[in-house]
């Protein structure tokens, strides 16, 4: 099985993001990618790719190109205002500031005011490697991708920042680009068919959602943490269909707390039949292993054992699979996790040589 990886994720090094009002290390953190790859390094049945760099016009097929354009520019505008490296918004574009039906006018002279008109939380800070190392980890997913379909066969993006809470012209959650929705929209202008995603991370996808919610050319399916109590709250509920061509082209599973392996798994077998019945002709797997008991973000009680016959459960499918990271913050086991859902999508043995 093949994997891709860029050490350009470090140029992406925020010391803090503002939590609860405050100024605090973040969990979203180099190191994370740097465990991961690691660990799929001293595996002798997984090999290192090689990344490509794709041109812009994939991304802007996905992204509002003015919110690109930004995020480009954005720390070099907005440095002047902080004292620190990272440059956090302190207002944010909310739907009661701007005209009903509109999204609201952006203020192209005030750089901070900007910032808060494409941003939606307070922990997603900006430096000045940010848009260098999120435009690599699309290269990273995408050179993941050519290799799918190449095969027919399984491919592993590590991918860091992570991307599913980008929305078309947002960033939040950690999120700068919707590497997924970047992925599947170009995998399905390739195949000339509909193509799925289907996001296990403990926090809903609700860049995904959005992106593709009046589409029909891919199928968007989540289980992950109730809204009533998970981030990002104000989407990821069970009623969410789609709309306009895309009703029914929308999959939510709410979990409660503690949800453990069982459950978790019989859960999961539900959602790739439904995403069999859509006849889809490839498939994204948006990973993040924040579902694990130890997360610190979470709560759910997915043991080790369970990631292993998760991604098994996938090879049911038997499509043209790219698999993206997304999040996961117990620095413990993390690499191991990620190892075992590979090791189970890609058909390998559960324990493996390393």
């Amino acid at each position: 099985m093949r994997w891709y990886f860029s050490p350009k994720h470090l140029l992406h090094d925020p010391d803090r993001e503002v939590r609860a009002g405050t100024p605090t290390p973040g969990y979203e953190v180099a190191r994370r990618a740097e465990i991961i790859a690691a660990e799929l390094s001293r595996d002798e049945e997984l090999h290192r790719g090689e990344v490509r760099a794709y041109d812009r016009r994939v991304i802007d097929q996905v992204h509002d190109p003015r919110m690109v354009d930004w995020l480009e520019e954005a720390w070099a505008e907005c440095r002047p205002f902080s004292e620190h490296r990272e440059i956090i918004p302190d207002v944010y574009r909310h739907a009661g500031l701007s005209v009903p039906g509109t999204a609201g006018r952006e203020p192209l002279q005030k750089p901070l005011a900007r910032l808060g008109f494409y941003s939606f939380d307070s922990m997603t800070p900006i430096v000045e490697g940010t848009y260098e190392a999120s435009r690599s980890a699309v290269d990273v997913a995408l050179s993941a991708l050519e290799h799918a379909l190449e095969t027919g066969g399984v491919a592993y993006g590590l991918c860091r920042p992570p991307g599913h809470h980008a929305a078309s012209a947002m960033i939040g959650g950690y999120c700068y680009f919707n590497n997924a929705a970047v992925t599947a929209a170009e995998m399905a202008r390739r195949l000339g068919g509909p193509v799925a995603i289907v996001d296990v991370d403990y926090h809903h996808g609700n860049g995904t959602q959005s992106i593709f919610y009046d589409r029909d050319d891919v199928f968007y399916a989540s289980l992950h943490g109730a809204p009533a109590r998970a981030f990002p709250y104000y989407l990821g509920y069970r009623d969410e269909s789609g709309q306009g061509a895309g009703h029914g082209w929308n999959h939510n599973v709410e979990l409660e707390r503690a949800v453990a392996d069982e459950e978790y798994l019989y859960l999961l077998a539900r959602v790739i039949e439904v995403v069999h019945a859509k006849n889809v002709v490839g498939v994204v797997i948006s990973l993040g292993v924040d579902t694990y008991m130890n997360d610190p973000i979470s709560d759910l009680a997915l043991s080790k054992a369970a990631y292993f016959p998760a991604g098994r459960l996938f090879r049911e499918l038997a499509l043209p699979t790219v698999v993206v990271q997304e999040g996961g913050y117990d620095q413990v086991d993390l690499g191991v996790n990620v190892r075992s859902f590979l090791r189970g999508v890609g058909g390998l043995d559960a324990a493996g040589p390393v």
